[in-house]
């Protein structure tokens, strides 16, 4: 079985665990108030969007007290930033149950979040977020960011962490999105085993990011909050793009 690279961002809980890898997503809900160094090569800066939507059906923090902290980081020489995540709203049904819109009205949200990220002319990149749940709607949401998608633009792919069951729901959207945007780096937010080692999700994605091996190892019993389950989920991760790669690998992580 061949896989084609992905840049892998280990998310995780602890901050501090960071230390023992080169790529780390972290939540800046686990940074804010940091100020102990994070020894990390790259560090991706979620901006909670998940937990914030899921726990409390808006965001507790506006988009100037993000990019505040976004800032201080960086000023502080806390955090080695490589990109901050714009704040999305994700559009699984559930989801706008919670905050009781529609899909238009968090893609929208969306864009104005990121719109309002720019304007704070943080000293780190951006990443804005593509939102939808057909892979129509994701076609739509790239029309409607317009020329603030650059060409060769690092973007994320929201709202595909609950549906991998079966990869090529994931493949659909990566191709919708394809169609209309070659040029653009996808990235996958938290993108589970089944998907994350299939080639065809591989073939369309530039990075992603994954806590699977922390949900994998609480259901079995284990610390959830161990860097080293981490590291061996990482570690085949970034190998998986080797012809020496088997699927019984990844066993552990179920």
């Amino acid at each position: 079985m061949t896989a084609a690279a992905v840049k892998f961002y280990v998310g995780l809980h602890q901050p501090a665990d960071a230390q023992h890898f080169d790529l780390a997503c972290i939540s800046i809900n686990r940074l804010r108030g940091r100020r102990k160094a994070v020894d990390c090569g790259d560090v991706l800066v979620d901006s909670g969007a998940f937990t914030e939507l899921a726990q409390h059906g808006r965001y507790r923090h506006t988009v100037e007290e993000y990019a505040a902290e976004v800032q201080r980081l960086h000023d502080a020489g806390v955090v080695n930033i490589s990109a901050a995540v714009a704040q999305d709203y994700m559009c699984e049904t559930w989801m706008l149950e919670k905050t009781g819109l529609t899909i238009s009205d968090h893609q929208r949200l969306t864009i104005e979040r990121y719109d309002a990220l720019l304007d704070c002319d943080l000293p780190v990149p951006v990443m804005p977020v593509l939102q939808g749940f057909a892979p129509t709607d994701y076609i739509t949401h790239v029309s409607q960011y317009g020329d603030r998608l650059k060409f060769g633009m690092w973007v994320g792919v929201g709202s595909v962490c609950k549906r991998q069951g079966d990869p090529r729901a994931i493949i659909a959207v990566l191709q919708a999105i394809r169609s209309v945007r070659p040029d653009l780096r996808p990235h996958g937010f938290g993108v589970k085993k089944t998907s994350l080692l299939h080639p065809g999700v591989r073939e369309y994605l530039y990075s992603a990011d994954s806590m699977a091996w922390s949900f994998a190892a609480r259901k079995q019993g284990r610390s959830a909050n161990d860097w080293q389950e981490a590291a061996r989920f990482a570690d085949v991760v970034n190998h998986a793009a080797s012809s020496s790669f088997q699927p019984w690998q990844m066993e552990m992580f179920a």
